[in-house]
């Protein structure tokens, strides 16, 4: 199997726990708290693993807590390497109401990067050897930090041969795809934001997506639209695919899944057509986890399976 990284620049402790109401004004008494590591790179080595397979992970760790994201990380047995820094690494909260069945998400911005730690990073990155064939971008960057750092980690990666896949939104998306990559992985809403208009209906979507590729943004848009499937699109064709009804338990992680089973199968050799099946699996068994809980292997195979008998 080819070697796949991921980078994550803004990860986090995230806290979960539970109450009957949120209300506000009143003290709330919640369950005991569950303590998880999230980021997206983190999330798609942590379901690539899932999944039977393997990468290295990168993060940045500071601080206790970053002292707790690094135990939670090798508790997982993944394979990680954290560039430390001096700010303390971001802890999440996330609240499930039981009487409504609502989850209240509270994301915090994150750390600052020192220049020297900017610098570090990089280093890092230098001393990887081989470098991976494969090597995934993704998640939020701290306040401060300059959106286009990930265009100039895709330059990078993209010297030394690596085919770069990205999962960001906003500026460092906009930033990203002048540097041109392998893929990119935006929900509707993203994939709106970066074409600047509302688009109607799937041939629009189709439209826009083609034109990113024909400019060399990307040599291939994987365009997610939750309930409704996916769509992938590069040079050779433009397939929407709708995945096969499941329960939904929580849509959280379903995004990062996704990702993790495309990169996943095409580190396995498989095509950018069957990756981008096994990647819509992958994201369909994650919704059928609760809470922050990723995708299984179990229902990614069987997933996956019907997937390939209806095309």
């Amino acid at each position: 199997m080819k070697k796949i990284v991921t980078f994550t620049l803004n990860p986090a402790v995230d806290k979960s726990s539970s109450v009957e109401h949120v209300k506000a004004e009143d003290k709330l008494y919640c369950d005991q708290p569950i303590f998880e590591p999230g980021g997206g790179g983190i999330n798609v080595s942590r379901a690539i693993h899932k999944l039977g397979g393997s990468s290295l992970l990168l993060y940045t760790s500071g601080g206790f807590t970053g002292k707790k994201l690094d135990k939670l990380l090798a508790d997982e047995n993944l394979n990680i390497r954290a560039v430390e820094i001096e700010a303390e690494s971001r802890e999440n909260l996330i609240i499930n109401e039981k009487t409504s069945n609502l989850q209240y998400r509270f994301g915090m911005p994150g750390p600052e990067i020192s220049e020297q730690e900017y610098n570090k990073i990089f280093e890092v990155m230098s001393d990887l050897d081989p470098f991976p064939d494969y090597f995934v971008i993704s998640g939020s960057i701290p306040a401060g930090v300059s959106a286009d750092i990930y265009a100039e980690m895709a330059a990078f990666a993209k010297k030394r041969k690596a085919k770069v896949i990205v999962d960001v939104s906003g500026p460092p998306l906009k930033s990203v795809i002048k540097e041109g990559v392998y893929l990119i992985k935006p929900n509707l809403g993203e994939f709106q934001e970066l074409v600047g208009r509302e688009l109607q209906d799937e041939d629009e979507i189709k439209e826009a997506a083609l034109k990113f590729v024909e400019d060399r943004c990307c040599q291939a848009i994987v365009i997610s639209i939750g309930a409704g499937g996916a769509l992938l699109v590069n040079d050779q064709k433009a397939e929407f695919m709708r995945p096969p009804t499941v329960p939904i338990k929580s849509k959280v992680g379903a995004g990062d899944s996704m990702v993790a089973g495309i990169v996943l199968s095409l580190a396995r050799g498989e095509s950018l057509k069957e990756s981008f099946h096994y990647g819509l699996a992958a994201g369909s068994a994650a919704v059928m986890t609760p809470g922050t809980e990723l995708c299984t292997k179990e229902d990614t195979e069987r997933l996956y399976q019907k997937i390939s008998e209806n095309n």
